[in-house]
């Protein structure tokens, strides 16, 4: 590994990016917090999706810095995508509001077999 830190940043138009130096792992790790990559002509280019929202993409960016920190890689995390989680000392996976189920029918009405 290099003394150079992974950084996540918010680049000019609004898009949460990776910069810096990574492998295989460290994209692993990237994707398992959201980040998606795409190929350039310069190498790839691995972002968060766009328009789901600065909290959304604050709580991945933290995610993936503190992953990536237990991981033993030098982080840089800019200041405004920092979530700031106090006596948390592993990282875990944001919580989302649980997906729309199926429902039983209401109790006392009869169903056909």
């Amino acid at each position: 590994m290099t003394s150079e830190p992974i950084r996540i940043t918010r680049g000019e138009g609004g898009e949460v990016e990776v910069e810096g130096p990574y492998d295989a792992f460290a994209a692993s790790i990237l994707a398992r917090a959201g980040f998606e990559t795409y190929p350039t002509l310069r190498g790839q280019w691995i972002r968060l999706p766009f328009d789901l929202g600065r909290t959304w993409e604050n709580e991945h960016a933290s995610w993936a810095a503190e992953m990536l920190v237990a991981a033993r890689y030098s982080v840089h995390l800019d200041p405004d995508l920092r979530v700031s989680r106090p006596g948390q000392s592993t990282p875990s996976a944001p919580t989302h509001r649980p997906a729309m189920t199926a429902q039983a029918p209401p109790a006392g009405r009869r169903t056909r077999h």
